[in-house]
């Protein structure tokens, strides 16, 4: 079924009925002591005076709970940097929000974890850049990074405050999956995130540093099997493969609007964290408009909803409803067309191509990485 509204010019458009968001991720602030060169966060980053306030933030968090959001994640940059976290937190818990604050753990400290635990927190995904404090901080671009994660995890079981590790995992350090599972273990984390990084963002400018190479991917898909069968119900291991040398691409965000939404420290809202890299799109601002038009009637939004805008390739693949075409910034990075099939898929006339650069990419390099930042 769909839903016809009245648009300008006496345009009428037909928009896919969607069912109402799942999962929100507020990116609370830009701001981050770490310099990772795989960050998410755009190039161009958000001032601190353009965020939005700590009483625009809970009346976002308000429409959200009023929308049908369950999951709340609270991520930046650094989510501490914010002085008003807690007063945050409390605000999306009294809601009824499911609140996961994604962290690198700097800016927290003891008495401010047993805050957020006092607040109503209901769990933590800490990140980790590496298995040492040599590999962490120099991937992190921060000293002392490290020990203060090891920290962080420590008054997060103490607090009684559920953990997941989240390992961004790259070139740089794919060689330490093993030991990153390892570490969960001893850190009584309850699920780890491996990561393969993604190519958007801060990334896209470090390729030739961070692509890793066929043996890493194979050896690291097989390390992660292992370990899911040793630590079956002890430790969850979630495995988010390379893309790039994947047969088909994966269901980005579940397809694109469909499960999840952002917002941005300014109130932009996107339909993926990497969406503001499609330039023909334009994204509606919660100071502006209610979070409810804009999940259900933004342009942005509708814009690769269902199957009309689809190529013929996807459109008539068995895996339309499996995959929803792949990736639509991927698509943007690597094909210069946000509607094209993913070049990711082994049926995309691109597909060659791409093989034929990540194996450049991946040979050795003695190219300097290009910190979040510092550009």
């Amino acid at each position: 079924m769909s839903d016809t509204i009245a648009r300008p010019a006496d345009t009428v458009r037909t928009l896919p009925r969607v069912p109402p968001p799942m999962a929100m991720l507020a990116e609370l602030t830009h701001r981050c002591p770490l310099a990772c060169p795989y960050c998410s966060n755009p190039i161009a980053l958000t001032q601190a005076k353009e965020e939005l306030s700590t009483e625009e933030w809970t009346g976002v968090f308000a429409q959200a709970a009023d929308l049908g959001v369950l999951h709340l994640h609270l991520s930046g940059g650094e989510p501490a940097a914010r002085r008003d976290l807690v007063e945050l937190t409390q605000a999306a818990s009294s809601l009824g929000l499911y609140t996961n604050l994604i962290t690198s753990g700097v800016g927290l400290t003891e008495a401010r974890m047993n805050s957020l635990a006092d607040a109503g927190l209901d769990h933590i995904q800490l990140s980790i850049q590496g298995v040492s404090p040599e590999s962490a901080d120099r991937i992190g671009g921060y000293k002392g990074g490290y020990e203060r994660k090891m920290a962080v995890a420590g008054w997060a079981a103490d607090a009684a405050i559920p953990l997941t590790l989240n390992a961004v995992c790259h070139r740089q350090n794919m060689g330490e999956i093993d030991e990153m599972i390892e570490l969960a273990i001893r850190l009584k984390a309850r699920r780890i995130e491996v990561a393969t990084v993604q190519f958007h963002g801060w990334a896209e400018r470090n390729k030739q540093v961070l692509m890793p190479t066929r043996e890493q991917v194979e050896r690291a898909t097989r390390a992660v099997a292992e370990a899911r069968e040793k630590y079956q119900g002890i430790l969850v291991i979630d495995y988010v493969p390379a893309d790039y040398y994947s047969k088909y691409p994966k269901a980005c965000m579940g397809g694109w609007g469909r499960v999840g939404l952002n917002v941005t420290p300014s109130g932009r809202v996107l339909p993926c964290h990497a969406a503001e890299t499609i330039p023909s799109l334009s994204f509606e601002n919660v100071r502006e408009k209610s979070l409810s038009s804009i999940w259900y009637e933004g342009d942005a939004f509708n814009a690769y909803r269902g199957e009309d805008w689809m190529p013929e390739l996807c459109r008539s693949c068995e895996r339309k409803k499996v995959d929803f075409g792949g990736c639509r910034c991927q698509a943007m990075a690597l094909a210069g067309d946000a509607s094209a099939t993913d070049p990711v898929c082994i049926r995309s006339p691109l597909r060659d191509r791409l093989t034929l650069e990540v194996e450049q990419l991946s040979a050795p390099s003695v190219v300097a990485m290009n910190y979040r930042g510092r550009a």
